[in-house]
């Protein structure tokens, strides 16, 4: 069974930078898609960005490209996003999920999901 757990979440200051980082255990992650989610109060689940494990391929939602990174670790079997130039409308839960095959920018596509971290962004 896929597991994986969010960490690196926080409190930060509009225009601060945050990584978060997404352990992931339970087995060979050849041909996963891996991906961030975030959910902000009574709104609907949304891509962030999206890594294939094999190639490193990037996948980017059009609101993050150049404030968001996603990047992995195959050996310590983690993936980070880092998050630049913060702004108040990226508070959100941030999740992070699995699926094996190949990348889709739908919450629906993913079977495997973290618990979430929160990100918080002061004005």
């Amino acid at each position: 069974q896929v597991q994986l757990v969010e960490s690196g979440g926080g409190l930060v200051q509009a225009g601060d930078s945050l990584r978060l980082s997404c352990l992931v255990s339970g087995g060979s992650f050849s041909g996963y898609a891996m991906a961030w989610f975030r959910q902000a109060p009574g709104k609907e689940r949304e891509f962030v960005s999206a890594i294939l494990w094999n190639s490193g391929t990037t996948y980017y939602a059009e609101s993050m490209k150049g404030r968001a990174t996603i990047s992995r670790d195959n050996i310590r079997n983690i993936f980070h996003l880092q998050l630049d130039s913060l702004k108040p409308e990226d508070t959100a839960v941030y999740y992070c999920a699995a699926h094996l095959g190949y990348y889709g920018g739908s919450s629906f596509l993913y079977d495997y999901w973290g618990r979430g971290t929160q990100v918080t962004v002061s004005s």
